[in-house]
Parts: structure tokens; C-alpha cells; sequence
């Protein structure tokens, strides 16, 4: 199916990562703040658990305290939405627990257990990183964490090499869970975007169905009038496609509707908007250009779909222009002033361009 738009865009382009990183935020944001409410539950546990235990040179209170930080951390996932914000916070949290694994620990008789926490976080925490680079910081922080309680903890290399040994499993470990989570929700966000495109594209056409040109134009007018820029909407209507679809059948029309379609989108820069409103009607949004460039972009048009062949004749179009200088005004007014140049066009003989009277 064609693409609504002229170029189609590459698989690494900044705006398709874009849209792949926020959707990486929406899916992971509640693992993220599972998980950071879940790591003050168990440093709380943690620190409880070793001051019942055993006794350590570090006093509680210092030793608890980066409970605190946790918490906000918690509360602040909760309310955040922004994929760089939630990978800061997290990774925020993965920095506290390291500082709270070296206060906890030191001061235990050296060997495996003094890491055992340490180890724990690499595995725990490959499931919430939206980006390499977020994964790559957060493995560098539970590798380089413990370190200074091992360094404090032990007179011998022996432990340090252990704790090297199973770090390097564990961090494998999350780099093999973290490829196959993100190449599972890479899959699904081509799916979901095939499916949206689906929806919101006509399906003979693969130009823009009706809502959602609707919709994408809003925004657009909405950007045009505040940067103040000029931009016209232009309506196209085939000539004579009732006496088409009579004489031939709706498959004949229906051809060629398809290589309108095709010649029109041929004819669009990335910034334009087209999309079918009709059986035969389409609708051309361009910003960014006036009413002399906005003519000559129609007259193009115009005479681009006469190579597409009917049955019985030519293909001709009657176009219909507005300017949208009237700050404030709606796409379905612009529509509906379009259409009335349109339908003088119609009443003038066909085959031609007429501007709205109202600005002519």
C-alpha cells in the first residue's frame, strides 16, 4: 500500500526513533515505577535485616538514610511521563542503592555475600532502560559500585575476583534480557504503527482518510498561525467521474482513483498534507507557501493527472483555492470555502483553478 506521504520515511530517521523512544516510555514507565517503589521496600528490608544480624561501624541512621531519597524518587516516577526524565530517575535509584550496598556492607567478613545486592541489580534492573546509553551508565554503575566496600572489606585480590567473575555473569545476564525485551517491543511498535497507518490511511489510495486529515491539519493550522507563516488549502475534484463509474463500472473508477492518487503524491513535498474527503474529492493542506506559489502548485497538480488515462477521455480535475490568512479560522471552514472554488471551477467549464473570490 502506498505511504500518504511523498518520501517514506528510513528506519533510522530522528523522527521514527523519536516516536520508538516514547513508546519505549509509555511500555516500560510502569515497570520503572514498580520497580523504584519496590527498591525501597527492600533496602528497607536490607538495612533492617543486617542491623538484626550483625553490627556494622556505620551507624543506622546513616545507613538508612538513603531511604529517603528513594522515596522521592518513587513518588517522582509516578507523575513523570518524559523518556529522558524516567531514565535519569532510575538511573538516580540504581545510584542510591549502590551507596546503600557500600554502607551496609562494610564491615562484613569479606567473601561472595558482601556483593550479593550488587549482583542482584544488573538482572533486576535490565527490564526499565529505554536506551543503550541509559543501559550502558546503569551496568557501569553496578559494576564500579561496590567496589570501595571490597577494596575496605578485604586485604586479599580473592574477593574482588569473585566479585568480578559473577558481576560479569550478571550484567551478560541483563544484556541478553534487555535484547530480547526491546527486540520484542520493537516488533510490536511496527505492528501497532502498521495497524495506526492502516486505520487512518485509505485503503485504495494510501492517501489520508477524512479524520485523521482532519486531525493532522488542526495541529498544522495551529503551528501556522502562531508562527504566522503563510500556507493554502487546496480542493480537487474529478471531472465527469460520475459518467466514469456509469459507463465502465466502479473497478474502472476505482483504477483509476489509484493513479490520481499516485500523481498527486508524486507532486508533495514532506510538509504537505493530503488526504481523500470523497469519492473522488482530495484535500492538499501546503505550508509554507503564498497565494501566487500556492496557484502554480495547483496549476502543477492540475495538469500532472492529465497523463492518467481514463477510458474514455483524459483525466481533468477542477481545484478549488483559500488562502489561510484568517487567523483562527478551522480546516473545516477553509474546507468549505475550497469546495465553493471548487464548484465555480465546476460551474466555469472544468479543468481549471479558481481562488476563493473572498481574497481574489
Amino acid at each position: 500500500m502506498p505511504h500518504p506521504f511523498a518520501k517514506q520515511r528510513r528506519a533510522d530517521d530522528t523522527e521514527h526513533r523519536r516516536e520508538y523512544t516514547h513508546y519505549l516510555a509509555q511500555r516500560m514507565a510502569p515497570a520503572i515505577r514498580a520497580l523504584t517503589a519496590l527498591a525501597v521496600a527492600a533496602y528497607l528490608l536490607a538495612a533492617g535485616g543486617r542491623a538484626l544480624l550483625s553490627s556494622s561501624p556505620v551507624p543506622l541512621p546513616l545507613r538508612l538514610a538513603p531511604v529517603v531519597p528513594l522515596a522521592v524518587l518513587a513518588v517522582a516516577a509516578r507523575r513523570e511521563r518524559r523518556p529522558l526524565a524516567l531514565s535519569l530517575l532510575a538511573l538516580a535509584c540504581v545510584l542510591l542503592l549502590e551507596v546503600g550496598v557500600n554502607l551496609n556492607g562494610i564491615g562484613q567478613v569479606p567473601g561472595q555475600r558482601l556483593v550479593l545486592p550488587g549482583l542482584l541489580l544488573p538482572v533486576a534492573s535490565s527490564v526499565i532502560w529505554i536506551g543503550r546509553w541509559d543501559f550502558i551508565v546503569a551496568m557501569l554503575l553496578c559494576a564500579l559500585g561496590p567496589l570501595p566496600m571490597l577494596m575496605l572489606g578485604s586485604v586479599s585480590g580473592v574477593p574482588v575476583f569473585q566479585y568480578a567473575v559473577y558481576m560479569t555473569i550478571a550484567i551478560s545476564v541483563a544484556a541478553v534480557l534487555r535484547a530480547f525485551i526491546t527486540r520484542t517491543l520493537f516488533e510490536q511498535f511496527r505492528l501497532e504503527k502498521k495497524l495506526r497507518e492502516q486505520a487512518h490511511t485509505d485503503g485504495l489510495t494510501g492517501l489520508l482518510q477524512r479524520n485523521r486529515f482532519l486531525e493532522l491539519a488542526r495541529y498544522a493550522l495551529s503551528d501556522i498561525y502562531l508562527r504566522r507563516m503563510p500556507a493554502a488549502l487546496l480542493y480537487l475534484d474529478a471531472d465527469h467521474f460520475k459518467q466514469l463509474n456509469d459507463a465502465f463500472g466502479h473497478e474502472a473508477g476505482d483504477q483509476v482513483l489509484i493513479q490520481l492518487a499516485s500523481g498527486l503524491r508524486a507532486q508533495m513535498r514532506d510538509s504537505d498534507l493530503i488526504g481523500r474527503v470523497g469519492g473522488e474529492e482530495f484535500v492538499v493542506l501546503l505550508c509554507g507557501v503564498n497565494m501566487q506559489h500556492a496557484r502554480s502548485r495547483a496549476e502543477r497538480l492540475r495538469e500532472a493527472v492529465r497523463v492518467v488515462h481514463r477510458p474514455d477521455r483524459l483525466l481533468t480535475v477542477s481545484v478549488g483555492i483559500v488562502c489561510c490568512d484568517r487567523p483562527g479560522e478551522n480546516i473545516e471552514s477553509l474546507i468549505s470555502r475550497a469546495d465553493q472554488a471548487m464548484r465555480l471551477a465546476k460551474k466555469n467549464g472544468r479543468d481549471q483553478v479558481v481562488v476563493d473570490a473572498s481574497i481574489a
